[in-house]
């Protein structure tokens, strides 16, 4: 799959079976990747063509790095290959979602956290402050449900 082709117009694009992703003024589309086993959010990023297609080719997580401009196979380094069990496209082909397993360590983040998203802002007073989301890693979770 060198290419992948044009909509064919509102219907093809929300119910067809042929696969248009719409890729913005840049060239990429917006990519959110889950665990596949317990759904956590992972991580968001982008994807140009070729990293949709080798995602597609190779069953393994490939992005577009917008701070470096070149394609990131994830975990090429750190070991963290992300294998891809499912791939969903959006209603109008303008986002993807990737369904994972994370070799290694099971750790998603470059900070060495299991998923990027890590923090949160408390909705009750109104100040923007973030704090930090207690999260379990894969050995404590899999102790958690042994008790």
């Amino acid at each position: 799959m060198s290419q992948f082709p044009a909509s064919g117009g509102k219907q093809q694009l929300e119910a067809g079976a042929v696969l248009s992703p719409r890729f913005d003024a840049a060239g990429l589309i917006t990519c959110v990747t889950t665990d596949a086993g317990t759904g956590d959010l992972l991580m968001v990023a982008h994807m140009n063509a070729d990293a949709l297609r080798l995602t597609i080719e190779t069953g393994e997580a490939w992005y577009w790095s917008r701070s470096r401009q070149t394609l990131w196979h994830k975990g090429d380094t750190s070991g963290q290959i992300q294998h891809v069990e499912e791939i969903r496209i959006d209603c109008d082909q303008d986002a993807v979602w990737l369904k994972v397993r994370v070799a290694g360590d099971g750790r998603c983040c470059h900070t060495g956290r299991e998923t990027c998203f890590y923090r949160v802002q408390p909705l009750a007073d109104g100040t923007a402050t973030l704090r930090p989301l207690i999260i379990c890693t894969p050995a404590e979770r899999s102790s958690a449900t042994r008790s």
